[in-house]
């Protein structure tokens, strides 16, 4: 048997060493980065896909390490942060209640006015739109960003392994 152990594993392990000491830790930063701006595309894709653009407000309202973060992904020691300062942003996906159920009334009061056939929320006007409690479905954009995302983070996980193996492990099959 060779001084080396199995097969070379003692150089295996010192490349190993070697490659994480030459910035692989940064490189995998910058990788993960990378797929949190591809993840929010994807969840504006999905806004967009599901319809659930009205002003833009809430399709332009995504960021990544915001600090009014309203969605956080951790696994495996990894996390990405994304988030909106959109307060309905959670409800536009998961759905509603028009009116608060445990509020003990019915409906509510919505300050406004109607342009066209959209209305516009103006907390100062004189008029407005009763509304009745009723279930608002919501658009699960959210929830198919994230399936669509995970799919997508595999592959590339998988091919960034394989480059920097590749890149690392060069010439000593």
């Amino acid at each position: 048997m060779s001084k080396g152990g199995f097969g070379g594993l003692e150089d295996f392990i010192k490349s190993v060493d070697k490659a994480a000491k030459k910035g692989a830790k940064e490189e995998i930063k910058l990788w993960g980065e990378a797929m949190a701006l591809d993840f929010l595309d994807e969840v504006q894709n999905e806004i967009i896909r599901t319809q659930t653009v009205d002003t833009r407000r809430l399709l332009n309202s995504f960021g990544k390490g915001d600090s009014d973060n309203v969605w956080r992904i951790s696994k495996g020691g990894l996390s990405l942060e994304v988030g909106t300062n959109v307060e309905y942003a959670r409800y536009v996906n998961d759905g509603h209640f028009t009116v608060n159920p445990n509020s003990g009334k019915d409906r509510r009061w919505v300050p406004g006015y109607w342009k066209g056939d959209k209305f516009v929320y103006d907390k100062s006007a004189k008029t407005g739109m009763l509304l009745t409690i009723k279930w608002v479905d919501g658009t699960g954009y959210w929830d198919s960003a994230k399936f669509i995302f995970e799919k997508m983070f595999a592959k590339s996980l998988e091919k960034k392994l394989q480059s920097w193996m590749d890149r690392t492990f060069e010439g000593r099959a």
